[in-house]
């Protein structure tokens, strides 16, 4: 039933590519919005444009739709696994942080985030890992892919800044 659409579509056209997708929207949508959950249309969306760049991989023509709820499916996954890594990564990094928190009462913490958010990314990026991580300037020029003279220069601006962001804080 999809056949004639698929080679149309292979063939180049976007109006029998754009009827395959009417075709299969709304069940796609279901599907990954009772497996996958809220990110369901945002998945859909990737699967199309997914299929649309690799249908010359499709070999049968009459299993376009088992063939693209499985490149759903995928992305669905993926998206899962990549959605957990983030949580664990963010969860690690809080911990980390409370426990290197050291003296830093809740508003000093605040304030000291508030200012190093005033800082342009290069001079942050310096700013966490020499300060922050204890790296040394040539380990952070290494990571951040600058000159040292730039990270040496970043760091210095830096806690200036956040010195006199945060002036003499009891």
């Amino acid at each position: 039933m999809d056949a004639p659409l698929v080679r149309a579509a292979r063939a180049g056209s976007q109006a029998a590519f754009g009827r395959l997708v009417e075709r299969h929207q709304q069940a796609l949508r279901g599907f990954l919005r009772r497996a996958a959950g809220p990110d369901a249309d945002d998945v859909a969306q990737e699967a199309f444009v997914t299929a649309w760049s690799s249908l010359a991989r499709l070999r049968d023509d009459d299993g376009f739709r088992p063939w693209l709820y499985g490149i759903a499916w995928r992305k669905a996954l993926s998206l899962h696994r990549s959605t957990a890594r983030a949580a664990r990564r963010d969860h690690d990094w809080l911990e980390e942080r409370d426990g290197q928190g050291g003296g830093l009462d809740p508003a000093d913490r605040m304030a000291l985030e508030a200012a190093m958010a005033q800082l342009p990314a290069d001079q942050r990026a310096a700013v966490a890992l020499c300060m922050a991580q204890g790296w040394s300037h040539g380990e952070a020029a290494e990571a951040l892919g600058m000159p040292l003279g730039t990270i040496k220069s970043h760091v210095a601006r830096g806690r200036d800044k956040l010195l006199s962001v945060l002036g003499d804080r009891p």
